[in-house]
């Protein structure tokens, strides 16, 4: 356990980053009122996703191996923080859907069948739901994760 309280904590840390921001998105109105934008603008959170998984890795970098970091240790500790955000991502989903922002589904339902993007409320159903984003944002935390580690222990790694 002691191996990966540095991954533990900033998976934490990402969780509430992204109540966070999923907070901002409903006060903002992108929930609701502003509902069309919500597919754009949402993708910005990949800016301080990108930004504490950078910071996660050059923490294990100091604090676990004392400035002295390899590409494989890197890669490691981004997967393993991957898999523990992946795994915190039912739960996170659950708070987003049904206490931080309950009205979204029933609006982005309504919403995507206005503007023909499904033609019927039960196709907009099956997509927009809470079992669907659970599992869609467990696989996709894994992933990007994963990528955005591969990609930043290139810069981060001790070079030799």
């Amino acid at each position: 356990m002691k191996n990966i309280k540095i991954e533990i904590k900033w998976a934490i840390f990402f969780t509430l980053m992204t109540l966070t921001w999923m907070l901002l998105e409903k006060i903002c109105g992108l929930h609701g009122k502003y509902i069309d934008y919500h597919l754009y603008l949402t993708n910005l959170f990949a800016i301080p996703a990108i930004l504490f998984m950078v910071l996660a890795l050059k923490d294990k970098k100091k604090n676990f191996y004392h400035g002295n970091m390899s590409y494989t240790q890197g890669l490691i500790s981004g997967l393993v923080l991957s898999a523990i955000i992946a795994l915190l991502s039912p739960l996170t989903q659950w708070i987003i859907s049904y206490v931080i922002s309950p009205e979204y589904f029933p609006n982005v339902i309504k919403r995507s069948v206005e503007i023909g993007y499904y033609k019927t409320i039960d196709e907009a159903e099956a997509n927009f739901n809470y079992k669907n984003y659970a599992i869609n944002s467990t696989i996709f935390a894994f992933i990007f994760g994963a990528v955005t580690t591969v990609i930043a222990m290139i810069f981060i790694r001790t070079k030799k």
